[in-house]
């Protein structure tokens, strides 16, 4: 299964953190609509990824602890062409658990990927995804993680642990 190092943060000024991640990414960002409808689940957390007008989605699946810092996730992902149908039939099964719309600028840095998100009624964020390589070591990862947030001024106060989810179910 795929797995990143992820990390996420409340910031506080959207344009000043898309500055210095454009420096280190050295490029433009790229701007995505996200809607991202998320289910009750047994365990893990299940949600299906809208992007703008596309209609292609991404049903994903994934499990990670709820901790600040970095944290190991594993996820899978399925490409999806009917996603409207497919959000009716899972509603059905499980439930819709909520929401999240966003809007992403996304940048890469080597093989982490930096959202800054604009979230609907929560406010901006940042996410770091440091997709892992196979066999490559976690605590590698972490190192990733740790510098690029060093490099970004992350501060350990702005860490959160959960999902958008469960920022707006609070």
């Amino acid at each position: 299964m795929p797995s990143n190092i992820e990390i996420k943060a409340k910031i506080d000024d959207l344009q000043p953190f898309k500055q210095k991640a454009g420096v280190l990414s050295g490029s433009e960002a790229t701007v995505l609509a996200q809607e991202d409808t998320f289910f009750n689940t047994p365990n893990g957390r299940l949600k299906l990824r809208q992007i703008g007008n596309e209609k292609n989605s991404e049903l994903i699946f994934y499990n990670r602890p709820d901790q600040k810092g970095p944290k190991f996730s594993e996820y899978h992902i399925t490409l999806v062409n009917d996603p409207e149908n497919l959000k009716v039939t899972l509603g059905k099964a499980y439930g819709i658990k909520g929401v999240v719309k966003k809007t992403r600028y996304l940048y890469i840095v080597g093989q982490t990927r930096i959202h800054i998100d604009d979230v609907d009624k929560l406010g901006s964020f940042m996410e770091l995804e440091v997709v892992m390589k196979p066999d490559q070591d976690i605590m590698e990862g972490e190192k990733i993680a740790e510098d690029l947030m060093q490099k970004l001024d992350i501060t350990e106060k702005s860490l959160i642990t959960g999902a958008y989810m469960d920022l707006l179910l609070k």
